[in-house]
């Protein structure tokens, strides 16, 4: 029997599998040979569960996003700071989904 990954959602905190969850991902920020940043860090709605990253994981309903959103999870997940724009977009994702 195969084993089925669990994710805790960053809104309401219950354990569900992880295929029924949205990965919000911080992608790492690329450097140079002199350590310079080339591209910051962004964070975005990672649907297919695949890129590379730092995650924390939401529940499809717009509530639990909500709630994460208002409690600052995702940012204490992440551990950077998150833009209402960027919030906003992903919010306007996750309806579409």
């Amino acid at each position: 029997m195969k084993k089925i990954p669990l994710r805790k959602c960053t809104g309401c905190g219950e354990m569900k599998p992880k295929r029924e969850l949205i990965r919000v991902v911080k992608s790492p920020e690329k450097r140079d040979g002199e350590g310079n940043v080339l591209t910051e860090s962004a964070v975005s709605l990672d649907l297919t569960g695949k890129a590379s990253g730092r995650g924390a994981y939401v529940c499809r309903n717009i509530e639990c996003f909500d709630k994460a959103r208002k409690a600052r999870r995702f940012e204490r997940s992440l551990s950077c700071r998150i833009p209402e724009e960027v919030y906003d977009r992903m919010e306007r994702e996750l309806r579409e989904e």
